[in-house]
């Protein structure tokens, strides 16, 4: 039986690759628990520049829980002896994550596949995807990848979707600001190359102290927040890849970026 996901570093970059086509990539504990390991695994490797989320074929990015009768690991099922759900671990696992993460949706996106492309900072789709969540027709409200949609989509239009679990298409995700950019299918990974390029020749210090403050100062107000910036400030301009960043602008150069 073949691994349900697949990790694979290609140079500075750490690939997970959702491997269960047959299940339309669909999430239990074990592919759930696999990503949060692959993703703290990275964050920790100085070497490792950018992660990648994506699903296996061309049908689907990740169609949500397995809601197959004899499926393993069903989201629904609770352990009231733990306090924390399996997804709520990878959530957090996702924000806390200083590595820039980003999803090639390569296909459909439903229910809590949506809320895994929701928790990525940034996403590239193929434009004949469909995205949806479509929980109501199953009964049930969208709830674990709720906090998430909250912070990417417009009121009204995440109103529309949890309540009538219909589906929207790749261009008016890109109009809702879901992901960056749509791509015909055939110019996906060229475009996933593009973006890496452009992310992997950065400071990776930089990128790590900036996710952290991004992730820090929106979940405060704005006082708290400029509070905090003064503080970043001096920590930020004292890393060697700062002063190399100022050096190698003085002297027009290209700067030599260590991670440190």
């Amino acid at each position: 039986m073949s691994e349900p996901v697949l990790i694979e570093r290609r140079g500075a970059v750490c690939w997970i690759t959702l491997n269960r086509e047959e299940r339309r990539n669909a999430l239990n504990e074990q592919v759930v628990r696999t990503i949060d390991a692959a993703i703290a695994e990275a964050n920790n490797d100085r070497e490792c520049r950018a992660i990648v989320i994506t699903g296996i074929g061309d049908k689907a990015f990740c169609a949500g829980a397995d809601l197959a009768k004899n499926a393993k690991g069903f989201a629904f099922d609770v352990d009231f002896s733990r306090p924390k759900h399996y997804i709520v671990d990878l959530f957090k696992r996702l924000q806390e994550c200083t590595l820039p993460v980003i999803a090639r949706v390569n296909g459909h996106v439903m229910a809590g596949g949506f809320g895994l492309l929701c928790a990525c900072d940034m996403a590239i789709a193929a434009d004949d995807i469909r995205i949806g969540t479509t929980e109501a027709k199953i009964g049930v409200t969208p709830m674990m990848i709720l906090p998430y949609m909250l912070r990417i989509l417009p009121a009204r239009k995440l109103q529309e979707m949890c309540i009538t679990g219909e589906q929207f298409s790749a261009q008016e995700a890109l109009e809702w600001g879901v992901v960056n950019y749509v791509v015909p299918r055939a110019e996906l990974d060229a475009k996933i190359d593009w973006l890496l390029s452009r992310v992997t020749n950065k400071s990776s210090t930089a990128i790590r102290l900036g996710k952290q403050a991004y992730n820090a100062m929106r979940d405060m107000g704005l006082r708290e927040s400029l509070e905090y910036a003064q503080v970043m400030v001096p920590v930020m301009s004292s890393t060697a890849d700062a002063k190399e960043g100022m050096g190698a602008f003085q002297e027009k150069r290209s700067p030599n970026w260590t991670g440190r």
